[in-house]
């Protein structure tokens, strides 16, 4: 399996730690970056979609701003974090172009992945930039979160973005080889794990705490992050970051570092999220034609064969697809909300501009987006 997962991969969400990028807090490590910006342009040129999670503009900012050591303050975080955005765009931007990739800078929060709308945006967005050969460098938006701001928590968002994507495999790259049975620090019999099942309970009692001053989660929030990639099919590397061409040889099948299996095929888990609602906000309902393009072609839902809308849904919302009896036929995600279906029903995706004053998708539930019911 470990000579696959990587090879096999064509969209790669690659996530790195502060104490990397920072080397420790000295400041951005200009050659490292270097290396995995090189590293990330050879898989973007054979033909990958790649998208960068990294940390380190806390750390960052906090060496700018002359601080030794980790504020408490909210707002004094959020300013380190300002301060420190700056260096790690400008760095990754001169790097990738170095390398002859385009990069963009991308900033998240939770509640960005919480909210459908926002989170199908955020989704459009990083599909668009990797459509037009661009590089997106992702962060959490550490200067508007009113919560605890958590160093190491980008292996949550690393995580996400993974399942936002829908990518094919997370690589964290971090301090350490990869996971061990226990500390190896505090135990000379800990032995290191090539391979296990993500979200095997077993490898949350085998991780320690932090594994740095600079981050604080560790090994754990590595292990709870590929439990939670493995739940849109993605499989999860953790590997070391100074490792010579890491991302390369992985993606040349070779093993490298710990290799976290998710057991639930890419689609198979999308599809059964919408098979899991037991609530709909809402439904369309399609003529004939649509309907039979539905069942047998396994065609989109385009506007023009909606006949009604029923409910009140976003953007988004897992919604009901209908045949004129009412029979509930497949379901999925809808890319208009239903002031909007209503607007378009009956129409071309031609006519979507002169109606909304804008066009976000031509259809009104991508295939991609949609299992059959019936």
């Amino acid at each position: 399996m470990s000579s696959v997962v990587l090879r096999d991969a064509r969209r790669i969400v690659i996530k790195v730690g502060s104490s990397l990028v920072t080397n420790e807090g000295r400041g951005l490590d200009e050659a490292a970056i270097g290396e995995w910006c090189r590293q990330m342009a050879v898989l973007a040129n054979e033909g990958r979609e790649v998208i960068m999670v990294s940390s380190g503009a806390i750390a960052e900012g906090m060496k700018r701003l002359g601080w030794t050591t980790r504020p408490n303050e909210i707002h004094a975080l959020q300013a380190a974090a300002a301060v420190g955005q700056m260096g790690l765009a400008q760095i990754y931007e001169t790097k990738l172009r170095e390398n002859g990739l385009g990069s963009a800078q991308v900033l998240l929060t939770h509640a960005d992945l919480a909210d459908r709308e926002r989170y199908l945006n955020a989704r459009s967005t990083l599909l668009t930039l990797l459509q037009h050969k661009v590089l997106p460098v992702i962060n959490e938006n550490d200067t508007v979160v009113n919560d605890e701001i958590k160093f190491g928590d980008n292996d949550t968002l690393g995580a996400l973005v993974a399942n936002l994507v829908e990518a094919d495999a997370l690589v964290i790259l971090t301090d350490q080889k990869g996971l061990y049975t226990a500390d190896p620090r505090k135990d000379p019999a800990a032995t290191f794990v090539h391979e296990a099942r993500a979200g095997d309970p077993a490898l949350e009692a085998m991780a320690g705490g932090a594994g740095s001053s600079l981050g604080k989660g560790g090994m754990i929030t590595k292990i709870l992050a590929a439990k939670r990639a493995a739940g849109s099919g993605a499989s999860t590397v953790i590997a070391w970051g100074r490792e010579p061409d890491a991302l390369l040889r992985l993606a040349r099948g070779e093993a490298i570092g710990t290799l976290l299996v998710a057991q639930t095929a890419k689609q198979q888990a999308r599809k059964q999220w919408m098979a899991d609602h037991l609530q709909l906000r809402g439904a369309v309902v399609v003529d004939a034609g649509a309907a039979d393009k539905l069942r047998s072609e396994g065609k989109s839902l385009l506007a023009i064969g909606m006949t009604g809308v029923e409910g009140d849904f976003s953007r988004g919302d897992v919604i009901a697809i209908r045949d004129a009896q009412g029979v509930e036929i497949a379901r999925g995600l809808a890319n208009y909300a239903c002031a909007e279906a209503r607007l378009i029903c009956r129409k071309t995706s031609s006519e979507f501009e002169s109606l909304l004053g804008y066009t976000a998708e031509p259809e009104m539930v991508h295939r991609d987006n949609m299992i059959l019911t019936r």
